[in-house]
Order: C-alpha cells, then sequence, then structure tokens
C-alpha cells in the first residue's frame, strides 16, 4: 500500500499535501450556462460564489472553478470571456476562505490570471497539450498542474472514439504531460493525472479505465478521477444527471478502492462520505476499526 507513498505529495500555496494519506475531495463550480450537470445555476458571480463557499464549509479539500463547458459537444468561449467569469469568483472565494483553488481552463492566459487571483492549481483537460504556453506559464507561476487525457476537443471527443489499447494510449498520453510539464521546469512532484472519464470514451471504455485505474500507479503521480454525474453512468441506470448521486458514488468509490486520490465531485457532503467509507475499506487500521466489531 505504501510503495508509492513518498511519490504523492504536492506543493501548494505554502503547504505539501500527501495524497497518500486520505481521498482528498474537489467540489466543481460551473460558471458557464450551459453546464451538463447543473445547467447555468451558478453561473452568475453571486452564486457561484456562494456554492463554492458552500462546498468548503461542507469540507471540500478543493474548489475548481471553470468558466467553459467541456461538456460533448461543446463549443470554446473567448479567452477574454473565460477570464470574466472565473477571476471574480476566485478573488472573492480566497477572501472568504482559505480553500484551496482550481482553475479548470487549458488556456494560459486564463490560467495566469486565475492563479494571481488566488489559484493555487491549474487543471488542464488538454494535459497541457492544446495551449503551446500553458506549461511554461505554470511553471513561472510556480504552481501545480491537473494533467488531462482527452481525446480530441469537447466538440468532437464522443464522436466514435476507438483505441487500439486504451489503456497503454492513455497512459501514454499522461506519461508525455509529466515530460512536457518537467521539460517546462515545472517538477514532476507538482503534477496529478487524470484519465479523463467520458473526455473521449466510449460507456465501455470508462468502466474499463476505473476496473484497471490501479495501472496508473505506475506513473507515479496523484491520480484524480472524475466521474460525477457523467453520462456514463446515466446510460447504464437511464436517469438524468441530476439524478446520478447513487452511481456517482459507487463509481467513486470503485476508484478509490482501485488508487484514485482526489475525486472531483458536485455533491460534497454525499461524496466525503462515500470517500470516508472507501478509505476505511481500503485501510481499516487507520480508522481505529476493531476487528470482529
Amino acid at each position: 500500500m505504501d510503495l508509492h507513498k513518498n511519490e504523492l505529495r504536492v506543493h501548494i500555496g505554502q503547504q505539501w499535501i500527501d495524497f497518500s494519506l486520505r481521498t482528498y475531495v474537489m467540489g466543481v463550480v460551473n460558471v458557464t450556462p450551459d453546464s451538463f450537470s447543473d445547467g447555468g445555476r451558478y453561473y452568475s458571480t453571486e452564486s457561484a460564489v456562494e456554492h463554492g463557499l458552500a462546498m468548503a464549509e461542507q469540507g471540500a479539500d478543493i474548489i475548481d472553478i471553470g468558466g467553459e463547458s467541456t461538456r460533448p459537444g461543446a463549443g470554446a468561449v473567448s479567452t477574454q470571456e473565460e477570464i470574466d467569469r472565473v477571476v471574480p469568483v476566485i478573488e472573492q472565494i480566497k477572501r472568504h476562505s482559505s480553500v484551496i483553488v482550481s482553475v479548470d481552463t487549458y488556456k494560459s492566459k486564463t490560467a495566469k490570471y486565475a492563479v494571481q487571483a488566488g489559484a493555487g492549481i491549474i487543471n488542464d483537460i488538454s494535459g497541457l497539450n492544446f495551449d503551446a504556453d500553458m506549461a511554461r506559464t505554470a511553471a513561472e507561476l510556480s504552481v501545480p498542474v491537473i494533467a488531462m487525457h482527452i481525446k480530441g476537443t469537447p466538440k468532437d471527443m464522443q464522436k466514435n472514439p476507438v483505441y487500439t489499447d486504451l489503456i497503454h494510449e492513455i497512459m501514454e498520453y499522461l506519461r508525455n504531460s509529466i515530460e512536457k510539464a518537467v521539460a517546462a521546469g515545472i517538477p514532476k512532484e507538482n503534477v496529478i493525472i487524470d484519465p479523463g472519464i467520458g473526455f473521449g470514451k466510449s460507456v465501455a471504455d470508462n468502466y474499463y479505465i476505473i476496473n484497471r485505474l490501479q495501472e496508473f500507479a505506475s506513473l507515479g503521480r496523484p491520480l484524480l478521477i472524475g466521474v460525477s454525474r457523467k453520462s456514463f453512468i446515466g446510460k447504464l441506470v437511464n436517469v438524468p444527471a441530476r439524478e446520478r448521486l447513487p452511481g456517482s458514488a459507487a463509481a467513486a468509490s470503485a476508484a478509490i478502492l482501485n488508487g484514485a486520490n482526489i475525486i472531483r465531485v458536485h455533491d460534497v457532503p454525499e461524496m466525503k462520505q462515500a470517500a470516508a467509507v472507501a478509505d476505511a475499506v481500503k485501510n481499516p487500521g487507520t480508522v481505529g476499526i476493531r476487528k470482529g466489531e
């Protein structure tokens, strides 16, 4: 269990976070009018800030703020529009809370303004590949990056994605992202990886990834997984996004048992509870459970 323990520490702000100790919960705030999960419910700055602070109060370890929908079929928004959406939200959340904030963007200029506003992590769905300046910018800002795998772009990623060797191809993509980060001056210990559930994957692909998640430990970096409310759950159990909490908890728990260190969620209290139980199953000795109790 401790094979990769020393490799799972990340320097965020003024602190080292050891992701081997427990599962960390990242709460999602979509400052967009067209999110698949909440349909623009938190599009205004005021509602987004209120939602982010509520998630922090509920125990989210990280608040992930995005200003461009990356749902399947979504088009891009301008850099300025994205900045105008996320920066005021980050500023106000950091004004009222010490919670770690990440910015969900693949644009280096947005990342720069977001970090200046208080974001401590850059969450890039392209694994540093869509914007040639992103790796260098993150290195200059001295913040960790989350490098995610995607096949295609949000606009076309779900148009019949096909792989010859699913896990191998995702791992090679993420390995290349780590190498790109290090070459730009980002320390390897400041890279978190994400296999990109739902980003250019068939329904079955997503279940295979969760099933084989332990294989990603060979990359030696903390592993983030985002399963919350996604369509691979909805297509299995035939319910709309807002009714997928039980399926999301099951998928996240399976991911944790298979090696996930961070789960990206919409429902913080419920998913914190799921994570706590999954952690206890994974390592019962750490929670003082008596044998036979």
